[in-house]
């Protein structure tokens, strides 16, 4: 079914998009700390580690907007359905 696929698909992509915060987060740490106290590198190393955070406020913010619109809406449109 369509469904299914597409809801793994999902579930597939979410948790890709938590490894990649991770290792962007590991990344800029790193870079941070092995920066030697140049400011080009420091700068670039704070570029990554905030983007990363910004990445993943924005991907709580879509769940809690999601979860909103189905507590205050009472439709469901997390959960995707094909009709005929």
């Amino acid at each position: 079914d369509f469904e299914e696929v597409f809801a793994r698909f999902l579930s597939v992509f979410i948790g890709f998009c938590g490894i990649v915060l991770f290792f962007m987060l590991i990344k800029g740490g790193f870079s941070l700390i092995t920066s030697g106290g140049d400011p080009g590198k420091i700068q670039q190393a704070w570029k990554t580690i905030t983007f990363a955070v910004l990445g993943l406020l924005f991907i709580i913010a879509s769940y809690l907007i999601i979860r909103f619109i189905k507590d205050f809406t009472g439709v469901d449109i997390g959960n995707f359905k094909v009709t005929q």
